[in-house]
This record gives structure tokens, C-alpha cells and sequence, in this order.
């Protein structure tokens, strides 16, 4: 029944791709606690979103989890940096994410963090592989994991998310309205900023399983962007069906996307001496983002597309803030993956500083026009290794004499060519999209 898959630093990662079953999720719980016992004491924790497989699903990971000798502590719906945030706080081996994101109810994954709240070593990852291939087998009576909750979950992450801003922050006066996707932020996000001051207007806040990410939340941004309007409210906030990415709206009622957030994020930074660094992108970052933080004399780089890539160009560089234009945004000084009420706390204490609005805080930052074209290709030779593809791409890339830029990436998951152009005339780049696009399927026939 469920689309999504399987893999320890993200629903695909580098373990594999596997189809989520229930008996798969027993083996998958037994395997992960197998590994976790060898590194000593195992106290792992599970939480997951709100779709309706999440509860079967837990059932079976707890039931291989306890049948090799780890002992669980159930979160509930949580989302998903919650997990990684309480995996610390509770000095639990590692922290399980039953969940699909943005995705629709009746997808579903699985995440897993180390007791650091980061992804699980190589060699955990490698260890769980193999034990995935081999037959179960169940410890004695005696040394089966107990089974616990965590009825205090909630309350611990509010007050974490709460302390990512200064002692004595208030934002009274400021009417937000805020779109919790049917997901797990359901519950906190309305009492993170209610007990921060702000006046809550709150949509999506009724999850049944079946309408998480139902026209709602970060990926479908209509209903906040009407409401934020009718209430006459100074922004919206709009969170994913996991709690890990976050767009916002302005109290005109348009989009403010992940780009605009890390851009006010970083330049905050920046003006107070606490930027470490630059800041990381990546491919399908917008160019006006690169632009205005090089204005700034803020450095610049971009990584595969996917938070984990953006996480480990973060950790290699030693730099705190990166993220995505969908709205995953990483604030290393307070958490160790994306937390989008992290990140919206901190484009707020931004505002705050320049009594600025959410409107007029993007406006230095100029998106450049961007044109996305997806090519569909029969899966036999990479049309982007074709010499002619090259010479094109490279042609249009000097045309544009550094003012934009050409990106053509195969999809992940699809039999796709993705042709992305930007710069800074909308007309010239539609024109250089549909160029290489026809040369792609041309060449794809």
C-alpha cells in the first residue's frame, strides 16, 4: 500500500531503497536494533506524523525493535526535527522518523538520527544492510526491550523551540496565521508562538490520516495565502506534513519562499557578527539569492539538491545556516537538522530587529526569472552526456555572461531530464529553456 521507501538519512539513502511493508517495518526494527545493542545499552526513539499507516507501522517497527533487545520510547506525532531534538535530550542510541514529508497520506518512510541528533554513522548504516539479509532471530525472554512513552514529548520540544530566541522575546502585537498541513506540528506550532505572544489564527490543525498535505501546508500555499489576507494579519507561516520545511507569506499575500527565509536568516546574521561563515544552497537555489548575499560580502555555496547534502556541505565547511528554496532551512547554532518553527522563530527575531516587515525584508533580495522544463526520456543513454546537449549548454551558459546560469539534471526518482535556466530577462530565459529542452527530447528519441 505504501510508496515510499526506506533509507537511514532520509526516505532514499545510502542504504538502499526498499518497499514499505509492515513485515518489512519488523525486519527493518529488528535489524536497526541488532546494530544499536552492539554499541551498548540500546534506548531508541520512535515518532512519527500523522497519516493514518503510521500507526501500523509503528506497531511492527516496536515489535522487531523489542524482539532485539532494544528498549522504545514512543513519541506520538511529532515532527520531525522534534525527534532529533528529544533522541539528544534522552541519550537514546538513535531516533526513528516514521513519516513522508510533503507527501500524500498514503505514502510513507522512515528516518533515522544518531544519538546526536545527526544521520547514523556509515558503519550503522552498513551493519543494518546486512542484517536486513539475514533471518530473524529473537533474544531470550529475559533480555526482551520494554516499551515506554513519552508523555511530556511536546511540552520538552515547545520549550526548545521557545529557547531558540532571546530570554524575555515577546511578539505581542503580531497577528500570524499559521498552516500546520494536518501534520505533526499540529499540536506545538500554535502553542510555540502563543506562548511567545503572538496573536494565532490557525488552519490544517485536524488531522483524520487521510488529510495530511491535502491542498494545505508549505506545498500548497492557497489557503494561507487568502487567510493571511481576510484576517489582515502581518504574515503566514506554513509548515509540511513532518514539520521540517516552512514557507511564509506576507501580509500582501505572496509567497515567501525558503530562498527569501535563508537570505533573511543569514543577512541577521550577518549585521549582528554571528554569521560563522557563508551560507549553503543548492543547484535550484535562485540565483537572486547568490546575488544579494555576494552584495552583502556574504560567501556562497551551492550543494546537491536534498538536506542532507546542504547538512554535510554545512558540517564540511564548519558554516551554520544553509537550506532550500522548498523551505528546508538549517540553523546549526540551535539544532542539528532542518526545524521549520526554528527557522520561522528566526526570520521573526529578524524582523523584530529592523522593525521591518515580512514585505519589505525581502525586497533586497531580487529573484531572477527561472524556467523549469521537464523532459521525459526512455531510461537508455543519459541524454546529457550527447555532445551536442554539451555544446549547447555551454553556449547558453557564455551568452549569459555570468548574469545566469544553465542547470540540466537527471531525476532521482523519474525517468526525467530536468532543464532548469535562469537570469535575469524572463522572455530570453524561457526562450534558452525551450531550446535545450527540445534538444534533450531530440536527442532522447
Amino acid at each position: 500500500m505504501s510508496k515510499k521507501y526506506f533509507g537511514t538519512d532520509g526516505i532514499r539513502g545510502r542504504v538502499g531503497t526498499y518497499p514499505i511493508t509492515p513485515d518489512f517495518m519488523l525486519k527493518l526494527g529488528w535489524a536497526a536494533g541488532m546494530a544499536f545493542r552492539k554499541m551498548g545499552a540500546c534506548k531508541v526513539l520512535v515518532g512519527k506524523d500523522t497519516r493514518i499507516s503510521g500507526y501500523m507501522f509503528e506497531s511492527a517497527l516496536e515489535a522487531g525493535l523489542t524482539s532485539a533487545g532494544a528498549d522504545v520510547m514512543l513519541l506520538g506525532p511529532m515532527p520531525t526535527p522534534a525527534i532529533a531534538y528529544l533522541t539528544r535530550t534522552f541519550h537514546a542510541e538513535a531516533g526513528i522518523v516514521i513519516s513522508a514529508s510533503h507527501n500524500p497520506h498514503d505514502d510513507n518512510g522512515i528516518k533515522f538520527f544518531s544519538g546526536k541528533g545527526t544521520k547514523l554513522p556509515d558503519e550503522v548504516e552498513l551493519m543494518i544492510e546486512e542484517l536486513l539479509d539475514t533471518p530473524m532471530t529473537v533474544v531470550e525472554s529475559s533480555k526482551i526491550g520494554k516499551v515506554s512513552r513519552i508523555n511530556d514529548a511536546s511540552g520538552r520540544y515547545i520549550e526548545f523551540c521557545k529557547s531558540s530566541v532571546p530570554t524575555g522575546t515577546s511578539f505581542s502585537g503580531l497577528k500570524i496565521v499559521i498552516d500546520c498541513a494536518h501534520g505533526a506540528t499540529y499540536k506545538v506550532a500554535p502553542s510555540v508562538f502563543r506562548e511567545l505572544g503572538a496573536n494565532v489564527v490557525v488552519l490544517s490543525a485536524q488531522p483524520n490520516g487521510l488529510n495530511i498535505n491535502d491542498n494545505c501546508g508549505s506545498t500548497h500555499m492557497g489557503q494561507l495565502q487568502a487567510a493571511v489576507v481576510a484576517e489582515k494579519a502581518d504574515l503566514g507561516i506554513a509548515f509540511d506534513g513532518d514539520g521540517d520545511r516552512v514557507q511564509m507569506v506576507d501580509h500582501t499575500g505572496a509567497v515567501v519562499d525558503g530562498d527569501e527565509l535563508l537570505y533573511i536568516i543569514a543577512r541577521d546574521l550577518h549585521e549582528r557578527d554571528k554569521l560563522q561563515g557563508g551560507v549553503v544552497g543548492t543547484l535550484m537555489s535562485n540565483l537572486g539569492l547568490e546575488l544579494a548575499l555576494a552584495d552583502l560580502g556574504i560567501p556562497f555555496v551551492r550543494a546537491n539538491v536534498g538536506d542532507r547534502y546542504v547538512i554535510a556541505e554545512l558540517l564540511e565547511r564548519n558554516w551554520i545556516v544553509g537550506g532550500e528554496n522548498s523551505g528546508h532551512v538549517v540553523c546549526f547554532s540551535h539544532t542539528t537538522t532542518g526545524d521549520a518553527i526554528i527557522a520561522a522563530l528566526q526570520v521573526l527575531m529578524a524582523l523584530n530587529a529592523r522593525d521591518e516587515s515580512l514585505a519589505q525584508a525581502r525586497q533586497t533580495l531580487r529573484k531572477c526569472p527561472q524556467v523549469l522544463i521537464n523532459v521525459r526520456f526512455g531510461g537508455g543513454a543519459n541524454p546529457l552526456e550527447h555532445p551536442s546537449v554539451k555544446e549547447a549548454s555551454e553556449r547558453v551558459t557564455k551568452a549569459m555572461a555570468g548574469r545566469g546560469r544553465v542547470l540540466l539534471r537527471k531525476s532521482g526518482t523519474e525517468p526525467l531530464v530536468r532543464v532548469m535556466v535562469e537570469g535575469e530577462d524572463e522572455i530570453v530565459v524561457r526562450g534558452y529553456a525551450e531550446e535545450l529542452a527540445k534538444l534533450v527530447t531530440e536527442v532522447s528519441a
